[in-house]
């Protein structure tokens, strides 16, 4: 027996061995197929960029004509360097307005042909990732020069104006505060939206369009907030949604630090296809991998719509199956943000100490990794003072547990959007806990045998059972069968489903061909 809650290590291992057995099937599946969002991606690291006048970016319209001449399943990369140099055209995104036009076409290429696309559309795509490796660089320059928070967890805080010039100064203003690291929660909806909106925008609903623009707004923006800190100020978006492989590019290439990227995230509440989704966030990860970047997963949001004592192994599991994915595609844990959250009913009797043991079983089946603990909303009335104090407790439930990065409830939490004067009572409560418990985690030891003890016991073998049954079946028809979030979503249903395709014999992608020789 090991740790704090003496946990079984022959069972943890019993785990892991059951989630690489549940999540093989589906990394053969993602290994076998692409998607118009992966294609996407590919040409963006080779250069494409822009959009048309109505919007639409020119990467979507040279996939567009690709896959109807020559279909999805072989890639596009050899197509499009095939019509780059039958055209004698030398930019890509020419190309792209030139096809947009229709006055290109394209076709497999054989032969030397084949073999001279191949080379010319690795040595873009090779550009573009050596761009992501010097933000990298870049990123751990800054963070030696001005230093990382000195208190874990960090303090994550997220600003949702619309706006991103409204977003700038609000992210300053709570780096000020005390954050460490902003999220800039994107447009309701976006996820949905088959491309990637082109520049800054002012427009968006409950969050802000996540574009490459705005991206690059805003890091500058918290760049200058390191300087006058003398910390690193980290900033976090999404790759998720139709978009995924896209999304974590360009956060790549503007040096973002974190991104949400979960694996079921998705399917369960977006109804996006599974196998698109599966297909999308190998890549991603990929990507995320090489670029430094930790990612957050998403187990947080199940307990939102599942009760959270009845359904806590359903995130042991997602947790498991998450660090699975992320280590295949080359995530170290590190860079694994697994999600999870603060949503027991506080009438509940013992709900305190439950919430203790599903975090305190958290951090011990996971000890490198900066778990993500997430605040209450569930529950969460609009009664200001049981919310500022709810959100008390989960604050002293992370740093009792030792978590890595918390995130800032609001004591308006699911009910209206919060003021700033709500932020900064939230930002207030936080630091007073972290600060008058400092090191508690250290001091902190359930009982042996105690009520802590046996709960996380209990859940830890009530996700072994649940791995053993996914096993059995298979993790699409769990996820069909609503085991998670008790939401149904089938393999072959769902949106999105349109732009996948299972690779051809000569399907040809140089950007994973990149990112997997370096892992």
């Amino acid at each position: 027996m090991t740790g704090k809650l003496g946990l079984d290590p022959a069972l943890v291992a019993r785990a892991r061995e059951l989630a690489r057995r549940a999540g093989q099937p589906v990394v053969d599946l993602a290994r076998s197929h692409t998607t118009v969002s992966v294609e996407r991606a590919v040409l963006r690291l080779a250069g494409v960029t822009g959009a048309d006048p109505d919007g639409i970016p020119w990467v979507n319209r040279l996939v567009d004509a690709v896959v109807a001449d020559v279909g999805l399943g072989h890639g596009v990369a050899a197509p499009v360097f095939d019509a780059l140099a039958r055209e004698q055209i030398g930019d890509v995104t020419l190309l792209a307005q030139k096809a947009a036009a229709g006055s290109v076409r394209f076709t497999q290429p054989t032969g030397k042909a084949a073999t001279a696309a191949r080379r010319a559309a690795r040595k873009a795509v090779a550009a573009g990732v050596r761009q992501i490796d010097r933000r990298r660089a870049e990123r751990d320059r800054l963070v030696k020069r001005y230093g990382d928070p000195k208190q874990r967890p960090w303090i994550y805080l997220i600003v949702a104006t619309g706006d991103i010039y409204e977003d700038i100064p609000q992210a300053q203003a709570a780096a000020r505060a005390g954050a460490d690291i902003i999220a800039v929660i994107r447009s309701t909806g976006q996820s949905l939206l088959d491309y990637v909106p082109e520049g800054a925008t002012r427009e968006g609903f409950a969050g802000t369009y996540a574009t490459q623009e705005n991206f690059r707004l805003m890091r500058a923006a918290l760049d200058e907030s390191s300087r006058e800190l003398g910390r690193y100020v980290r900033l976090t978006n999404y790759a998720s949604g139709l978009c995924m492989p896209e999304m974590a590019t360009l956060a790549g290439l503007e040096r973002l630090d974190m991104m949400l990227n979960d694996s079921m995230y998705g399917i369960l509440f977006r109804d996006i296809n599974p196998i698109r989704t599966f297909v999308d966030q190998r890549f991603s990860r990929q990507v995320h991998a090489r670029a430094g970047i930790i990612i957050n997963t998403g187990e947080d949001n199940y307990l939102t719509t599942a009760d959270a004592v009845d359904e806590a192994h359903t995130v042991t599991v997602s947790q498991l199956l998450n660090e699975y994915f992320a280590h295949e595609a080359g995530l170290a844990d590190w860079q694994l943000g697994l999600g999870h959250a603060f949503e027991i009913n506080p009438d509940l009797p013992e709900s305190f100490r439950l919430e203790l043991a599903h975090a305190l079983l958290a951090r011990e089946l996971f000890p490198d990794a900066p778990l993500k603990w997430m605040p209450p909303t569930k529950h969460m009335t609009g009664d200001v003072f049981r919310g500022n104090l709810l959100d008390g407790f989960f604050n002293l439930v992370g740093t009792m547990t030792g978590q890595g990065i918390l995130l800032v409830g609001m004591m308006t939490e699911a009910v209206v959007t919060p003021w700033l004067s709500d932020r900064d009572i939230a930002l207030q409560n936080v630091r007073y806990v972290l600060g008058a418990a400092g090191g508690l985690h250290e001091d902190f030891v359930p009982a042996p045998g105690g009520f802590i003890q046996q709960r996380a016991h209990r859940v830890l073998g009530e996700a072994v059972d649940l791995l053993e049954r996914i096993g059995d079946q298979s993790l699409l028809t769990a996820i069909a069968e609503g085991t998670f979030g008790i939401m149904k979503r089938p393999a072959d249903r769902g949106k999105g489903l349109d732009g996948v395709a299972r690779h051809e014999a000569d399907y040809y992608n140089p950007a994973t061909d990149i990112l997997e020789q370096a892992a």
